[in-house]
């Protein structure tokens, strides 16, 4: 791409550059065509097409399951019909899980039913289910803090509180880690079983799975999360000096089996050989049919690429989307699913991998946007803050790791930027049979399209070089 020689009044205008001369990787026309991107894309696109026929064809997607397998496929043969190019499907082995049947329940003079999720890839209970008091903890510390033997032949109960809402999300790391690690925390300490307040911020009796952790190549113990307000019962029980005695229930087995990566291409015109990677996940939960985790993010890096793709510019670099297998669940072995098998398959091509992003926060609107360090502040982050402005994106933070899809591209030494999406009420219906299509919002969903155009847009047909402007004590 030839270096800016001039600009007409108009396009200086547009680009509201901060000093003169400012312009050094992009091209007025470039700019102009990531506008173009960005109001093309407002004025409509295929993410609700993609989001609805996805979740409606297949409904829930668990990794390794039949219908993950089915929608790779079918999102193989939607992306060529799009247009994309060398589009392939990666298989990797995988163990999948199947929740079977559970049921939870207070027992004893006053029954109670309770609403229960087994977290994903807890083993099953004995037949006939298993049956003890619990135990409670306010956190992870505390059950970690028993002592050895002290739960033996109890159940292990931790409920930290509500998780907090907030717009980034960030009151949910807390109780993840609990999910992560309370199973194997409890049964270090004798216990039979465990239980935990669902992570989400909602109150409805939904409760949210989402995986825990293998320790030694296994799951310990059967494992289970409670809706918000069925923990609030069993707490305010024993709060008033109740014995809770809890009956547990799990036909939950893992088997031997692959999941699959989707890939398809936008070639580059003129540096075909530098790629940059919009990621999503296939796979989801059991419970609802993974509208907003992750046929969202599926429908938004599609629908991105495939307003670059038709506006008439082929870009400059490669534009790459790679909807990965197996995000949403712990293996055995650290293979990192899909996103570690994508690493592994392209081997030392990921030096020519220039910068990844990932959509997996739902479809609620775009609010900040985090480039990788050392970016913000050069002619390529202030062009992308101007464009992305008129959306309501302002510059944030610099993004340093992605998200678990491109997780393993960040640790090769791969640059990574975030559009980072209001998550007010994702954690309402993550990991819940309420994660359906018609939370979806479309109005927000295309605003997250337009972003995505512009910034990859700018991108693609500019020189930056992330690694390059990233300074030498950077993370990444």
């Amino acid at each position: 791409m030839t270096r800016i020689r001039r600009l007409s009044a108009a396009v200086a205008a547009t680009a509201l550059l901060a000093a003169a001369g400012a312009v050094q990787a992009q091209d007025a026309d470039v700019i102009r065509a990531a506008e173009q991107a960005r109001d093309t894309a407002l004025a409509g696109n295929v993410a609700l097409d993609y989001v609805t026929q996805i979740t409606t064809r297949f409904g829930p997607r668990p990794a390794g399951s039949e219908a993950e397998t089915a929608a790779a496929r079918w999102a193989a043969d939607y992306l060529k019909t799009l247009g994309f190019q060398n589009v392939r499907i990666e298989a990797f082995p995988l163990v999948g899980w199947e929740r079977g049947e559970e049921s939870g329940a207070i027992v004893g003079p006053r029954p109670q039913r309770l609403s229960v999720a087994a977290l994903g890839h807890s083993i099953a209970t004995p037949r006939g289910g298993v049956e003890a008091d619990i135990v409670r903890f306010d956190s992870l510390e505390a059950l970690n803090a028993a002592p050895a033997g002290s739960l033996n032949g109890k159940i292990a109960y931790v409920d930290a509180g509500q998780m907090v809402r907030m717009q980034d999300g960030s009151g949910y790391g807390p109780l993840s880690r609990i999910r992560s690690a309370g199973p194997s925390a409890a049964a270090a300490k004798g216990a039979v079983a465990f239980i935990m307040r669902s992570a989400g911020s909602d109150e409805h009796r939904m409760p949210h799975t989402g995986t825990t952790r293998y320790v030694d190549g296994r799951v310990p113990l059967p494992s289970f999360a409670l809706s918000a307000p069925d923990a609030d019962q069993v707490s305010r029980l024993v709060a008033m000096g109740e014995t809770v005695r809890i009956k547990l229930s799990s036909t939950a087995r893992t088997y031997q089996t692959e999941s699959h990566n989707v890939i398809g291409d936008i070639p580059g015109a003129q540096r075909p050989d530098e790629i940059i990677v919009l990621g999503s996940h296939m796979d989801s939960w059991d419970l609802g049919t993974g509208a907003i985790d992750d046929a969202a993010g599926g429908a938004i890096t599609i629908a991105a690429a495939k307003v670059i793709m038709d506006s008439g510019r082929r870009p400059a670099r490669t534009i790459r989307v790679v909807l990965y297998g197996s995000e949403e669940v712990n293996q055995p072995t650290d293979t990192g699913n899909g996103g570690g098998a994508y690493v592994r398959n392209i081997g030392e091509g990921v030096a020519r991998h220039i910068v990844a992003g990932e959509s997996d926060f739902g479809a609620d609107r775009i609010y900040g946007l985090g480039l990788p360090p050392g970016s913000a502040a050069t002619d390529f982050g202030r062009i992308a803050a101007r464009v992305l402005q008129p959306l309501g994106v302002l510059p944030g933070e610099p993004e340093l790791h992605g998200g678990v899809d491109i997780g393993p591209l960040a640790a090769a030494g791969v640059p990574v930027f975030g559009l980072r999406q209001d998550g007010s009420r994702y954690f309402d219906l993550h990991h819940t049979a309420d994660d359906t299509l018609d939370k979806i919002d479309p109005a927000q969903m295309t605003q997250n399209v337009a972003a995505w155009a512009a910034l990859v847009m700018l991108i693609a047909d500019s020189d930056v070089d992330f690694r390059a402007t990233r300074p030498a004590t950077a993370e990444h």
